[in-house]
């Protein structure tokens, strides 16, 4: 069976013309879901509502003095203090609307009243700006409804509050913001947008989303706010733990938390096996903000009494069916033990099956549920063409070099397997005619580490996989996609 990966994209295209809208809006229609929605060229913002007449209903004239006031979700407040894991006590009750109060002293709720700024993506008709920005008090009422249906995104739990569709109506801190910035992202993605909210209002999250949608940064960065607020002493214990399943993405999350965390100067440790344990305790023993972790090197690292857990108030779970399905379930259990039970739990996971369910029952307290598209059927990433080929196991080898030979030269291809021996031997196959390198767990961390890096830079084209590079890992401009031809 080979899957070949063909992205595509439909930009927004201007509607019919209009003369009922009030100048200077214009109508444009998602080229994706055939939404209409608004955007004024001269403040460059974008709303889903229809605007009225400014004579008939008066809004906010754009220069006046605005003050948001922030409910507990919105954004980084240094005076909000860390909640009662149980009790919820600094939450209980807050009103999920902010209060906008304009220069004139008169005040309305921002729900369904305040425009929402909205990225307009690439292939905007008559070459309309790819990046359209706005202000706004939060993705509320009817738009954030909206931006729900369109995203594909259900969430189940008390007091959800809506999503924050743009990165200025996040709140977040400055420093944050300009890395996030800085790494060129126009829009948090739909987890991101959905999940951020709830995450500052310290509560528990099941996070159940495809790999690649940006759940990373997710949890990282309301790790880092909760950071903020905490002001533990990092020689003591990580404030935050985030446990995954693989190496290759336990330093890819490391990558990711040093990168966005540089500014606030966050501190982070990667633990993981196959590498020796020496470099890794003595960065423990100079202090960790973050510790990012594979189950099995941790629970070595616990046994070892070289680490305390007794800080951590911020606990994340990536990939936590992957990590189920490697047979991880004790460790985490043994972990958690180490951890207190006043605490943040976030669990992101590809897939919701009754493990998951019954880990996730055990270990978070009344969580809201955040699904993007549906989790109750085995839905295909739209962005990626699947072909099915049966063929007899003699011809597996011949159609497999065709379908090589018709990709472009230096074309990015993963070639999956089910077996070690059998990665192997397929890799030693096309190694002298295409250039294939193969990764697995019987791989030390180094070469696991050099051949990805081959990978990546496109020295070694092809990659022969076990299931080990599944999941999580950030690779750019995959052409094609083979799975799992060679698995009989």
């Amino acid at each position: 069976m080979a899957a070949i990966a063909t992205a595509s994209s439909a930009g927004p295209r201007y509607a019919p013309e209009d003369p009922t809208l009030p100048k200077p809006w214009r109508g444009l229609v998602d080229g994706k879901t055939g939404y209409l929605y608004f955007w004024n060229p001269e403040t460059n913002v974008t709303q889903y509502e229809r605007p009225a007449p400014p004579k008939s209903v008066p809004s906010l004239p754009v220069t006046s003095s605005v003050q948001v006031q922030p409910s507990a979700y919105r954004g980084y407040n240094p005076s909000v203090k860390e909640d009662d894991r149980y009790g919820r006590a600094n939450n209980a009750g807050s009103k999920p609307d902010a209060v906008i109060r304009s220069s004139s002293g008169s005040s309305q709720s921002a729900r369904g009243a305040a425009t929402q700024s909205e990225n307009v993506p690439n292939g905007t008709a008559n070459g309309l700006s790819a990046r359209v920005h706005g202000s706004s008090a939060g993705g509320s009422g009817l738009f954030g409804e909206a931006y729900r249906r369109r995203h594909e995104i259900t969430v189940t739990g008390d007091e959800v509050p809506p999503p924050l569709t743009s990165f200025e109506t996040t709140g977040f801190p400055s420093e944050i913001l300009k890395e996030v910035l800085n790494a060129g992202f126009s829009a948090p993605t739909p987890i991101q947008a959905q999940s951020w909210p709830i995450a500052l209002q310290s509560r528990d999250i099941v996070a159940v989303a495809k790999t690649g949608s940006g759940k990373t940064l997710g949890y990282l960065i309301p790790g880092f706010i909760h950071l903020k607020r905490s002001c533990k002493d990092p020689r003591l214990g990580p404030t935050v733990l985030v446990l995954s399943p693989t190496r290759e993405l336990a330093t890819q999350i490391q990558v990711e938390a040093v990168k966005f965390g540089k500014s606030s100067r966050f501190s982070c440790t990667c633990l993981y096996g196959g590498a020796p344990k020496g470099p890794q305790l003595k960065e423990l023993e100079r202090g960790a903000d973050i510790v990012v972790a594979t189950p099995g090197r941790l629970n070595d690292i616990l046994e070892m009494r070289r680490v305390s857990l007794s800080q951590v108030s911020y606990l994340v779970l990536d990939e936590a069916d992957r990590m189920l399905d490697m047979g991880f379930e004790p460790q985490i259990r043994k972990i958690v033990k180490e951890v207190p039970a006043r605490r943040q739990t976030l669990m992101y996971t590809a897939t919701w099956p009754k493990e998951v369910r019954k880990i996730a029952a055990d270990l978070l307290v009344n969580p809201v549920q955040v699904n993007i598209g549906n989790v109750d059927e085995l839905v295909a990433n739209k962005s990626i063409t699947q072909h099915v080929e049966l063929l007899a196991p003699l011809e597996k080898h011949r159609r497999l070099e065709q379908i090589l030979r018709s990709q472009e030269s230096g074309s990015k291809i993963i070639i999956f397997c089910s077996t070690k021996k059998m990665c192997d031997q397929l890799a030693r196959n096309l190694t002298r005619q295409f250039g294939a390198a193969a990764i697995h767990g019987d791989k030390s961390q180094g070469e696991r580490d050099y051949v990805l890096s081959q990978f990546r830079t496109g020295r070694s084209p092809i990659l022969v996989a076990t299931d080990v590079a599944a999941r999580g890992l950030d690779i750019k401009d995959i052409r094609l996609g083979t799975v799992p031809i060679y698995c009989s």
